[in-house]
């Protein structure tokens, strides 16, 4: 005779160390196994399309870095592109290239975080989370340099970025995009083949591709089960066409395939900035921008490859000093949709480490 069992259900959240944020899920188990999961959000919410549309568009600036705060050069990169589409302004040439250099370090250090947190949420890894964080201090010593902040940068200005490069910060990035493939490779060594690692991961947690594409899942998730979607490279935009780099992708869609496609980004991210640093114009950092930005009536939407997958800025202007609607295309919320067919059935240490490979911040879910 079979044995029943009576599902019961845990609350896991809003304040567990293993949901990148302030998130809550309701898991209905029977057993340890998964059988039904309701995510909760809201617990981070602090209004900030609202915030900004009582704003001026400088000041809305600073608060694009607080949405996703492990990757705010990106966002404000990708705000600042919006504004200036919008006011018909160009970005000069070296601030272009500066911006590609910004954004490509943050992705590193966004999925230097990602792979240790993986690996730390199995419960029996620290080492490695230690050993990224030691790179990741290495990029955050070159933005302190850059703009004397290591979180929040507020550095990117319409019309390019709010100064130019300090003379010792291109021998400091030289130096580390020379080191950095050397701990790419002991990351490898580390986790890639380690016997702990292939079982929490391997097979754990698949979403296969058309589910991903019908849950407009972007970003690393999506390359992971297969699909070679990038906007870098589908829908160019700054100087991306300039460069020479692949779009990694791998076919399994689980937990260990999400983990070696940010491994992989990060060699590809190295390219793109050792080219940047090659073609490096001289010239001037930002174009002329009038103190008072009143662009004139209209609206348009711009979308970038930031960290976790296709962000997006679609802004209203109604002929004023302030954006008549703010909206953000968060990659981090739409990742969730699939999640919960991704978890049922696997037990709940496995579900752990699912949410975690998906790589969400709860700042750009909840704004």
């Amino acid at each position: 005779m079979a044995l029943k069992t009576e599902p019961f259900v845990l609350n896991i959240g809003p304040l567990h160390p293993s949901t990148h944020g302030v998130f809550r899920l309701l898991a209905t188990l029977d057993g340890e196994v998964v059988v039904d999961i309701e995510p909760i959000i809201g617990y981070l919410h602090r209004g900030i399309e609202k915030l900004a549309e009582g704003r001026e568009y400088q000041k809305d600036i600073p608060l694009c870095d607080r949405l996703d705060y492990v990757a705010a050069m990106g966002h404000s990169m990708a705000y600042a592109m919006a504004v200036e589409k919008l006011l018909g302004i160009s970005v000069p040439e070296r601030a272009e290239y500066i911006r590609v250099i910004m954004v490509e370090l943050q992705r590193i250090a966004s999925h230097l975080l990602a792979v240790g947190s993986i690996a730390n949420e199995m419960g029996t890894f620290f080492t490695p989370f230690m050993y990224m964080f030691r790179e990741r201090e290495k990029i955050l010593d070159l933005f302190d340099m850059v703009c004397g902040q290591r979180l929040l940068y507020n550095y990117m200005r319409f019309g390019g970025v709010s100064h130019d490069l300090p003379e010792e910060f291109i021998p400091a990035l030289k130096k580390f995009i020379d080191q950095m493939p050397g701990y790419i490779d002991e990351y490898d060594q580390l986790l890639a083949e380690n016997e702990i690692l292939l079982v929490r991961t391997k097979g754990i947690g698949v979403l296969p591709p058309e589910l991903a594409v019908n849950c407009s899942v972007s970003g690393p998730t999506l390359r992971a089960s297969g699909v070679a979607r990038d906007i870098r490279r589908c829908d160019p935009y700054s100087i991306y066409d300039r460069f020479e780099f692949d779009i990694p992708t791998f076919t399994a869609g689980d937990c260990y395939d999400r983990y070696r496609q940010r491994i992989e980004e990060m060699r590809q991210s190295l390219r793109i900035i050792r080219q940047a640093v090659e073609q490096l114009p001289q010239g001037k950092v930002n174009s002329r921008v009038p103190i008072r930005v009143r662009p004139p009536q209209g609206d348009v939407f711009v979308h970038v490859e930031a960290p976790r997958g296709e962000l997006g800025f679609y802004l209203v202007s109604d002929g004023s000093e302030k954006p008549y609607r703010f909206h953000v295309r968060a990659p981090s919320l739409i990742n969730l949709t699939p999640l919960r067919e991704m978890i049922i059935g696997w037990k709940l240490a496995d579900a752990i480490v699912i949410f975690g490979s998906i790589d969400i911040i709860m700042g750009e879910i909840d704004r």
